[in-house]
């Protein structure tokens, strides 16, 4: 129950920033991953990093020339290598944005996760976690941008977890295009 208040929350605030908001921009963005599972107790098992790839688009709600909020929804391909271990969502950060003059901006703010995999495994269908990043402009539209996602919440289903814990690390390196 506490995941569906704080996604109503976010999204309350997501919506109440558009009310304030000086410039609008769009834009869709790609990049790979690089993620892993981080299990307490440590995992008695091989738990390589998995590479995957993310996708998708956000929209970019200026506040003042400085500071913007930018929502986004994107899939995530994440968890370890393991087939069993291996998790894709459905993602929404919210970033708020602080620019650092005309080419580099910095994002920070919470992401909001729905699981995509299969419907019987050992995986929570939510998870609640950190994001930030840096971003650089190339040119008017064109960016690249670094993000690490820091999973607050157990990815796990307590049901099937015998008490075992794990959160999701991501490193995610994109490209995209804003309109």
């Amino acid at each position: 129950m506490q995941i569906k208040s704080i996604v109503l929350t976010l999204v309350f605030v997501a919506m109440s920033t558009l009310s304030f908001s000086q410039e609008v921009s769009y834009g869709v963005r790609a990049g790979v991953n690089i993620s892993n599972l981080d299990f307490d107790p440590d995992a008695t098992f091989v738990n390589q990093h998995r590479n995957g790839f993310a996708f998708g688009g956000f929209v970019d709600y200026g506040i003042t020339e400085a500071f913007s909020v930018q929502l986004e929804l994107q899939y995530s391909a994440e968890g370890g290598k393991a087939d069993d271990l291996r998790a894709d969502y459905i993602q929404m950060p919210i970033m708020a944005r602080f620019s650092l003059g005309d080419k580099f901006t910095l994002g920070v703010g919470p992401m909001v996760s729905l699981k995509t995999w299969k419907n019987q495994d050992a995986f929570s269908t939510f998870t609640f976690s950190g994001v930030g990043g840096i971003e650089y402009m190339i040119n008017e539209e064109l960016f690249v941008d670094a993000r690490v996602h820091y999973g607050l919440s157990n990815i796990l289903d307590e049901d099937t977890s015998n008490g075992l814990e794990a959160q999701n690390t991501t490193f995610q390196f994109g490209f995209g295009i804003r309109i």
